[in-house]
């Protein structure tokens, strides 16, 4: 495609300014790369659970605490 050919074209009608403004501000948001997605909420049943591989440590009073949240 050459720098003079235009990306698109007007088949039938006669398009406003503000009808063209509106076309290529649609195909320029729908063109670009979506963003990041956004982070998955944890529910706070799975935040107050202990780290993963963390083992109840052995010792006076283990097995009283073992029971506690941490």
């Amino acid at each position: 495609m050459s720098a003079e050919e235009p990306l698109f074209r007007v088949v039938r009608g006669v398009p406003t300014a503000e009808e063209l403004a509106a076309l290529v501000g649609a195909l320029t948001l729908r063109s670009r790369p979506a963003g990041t997605p956004a982070p998955v909420a944890r529910s706070t049943w799975a935040r107050s659970a202990r780290p993963v591989g963390a083992a109840p440590a052995p010792g006076r009073g283990a097995w009283r605490t073992s029971g506690l949240p941490r």
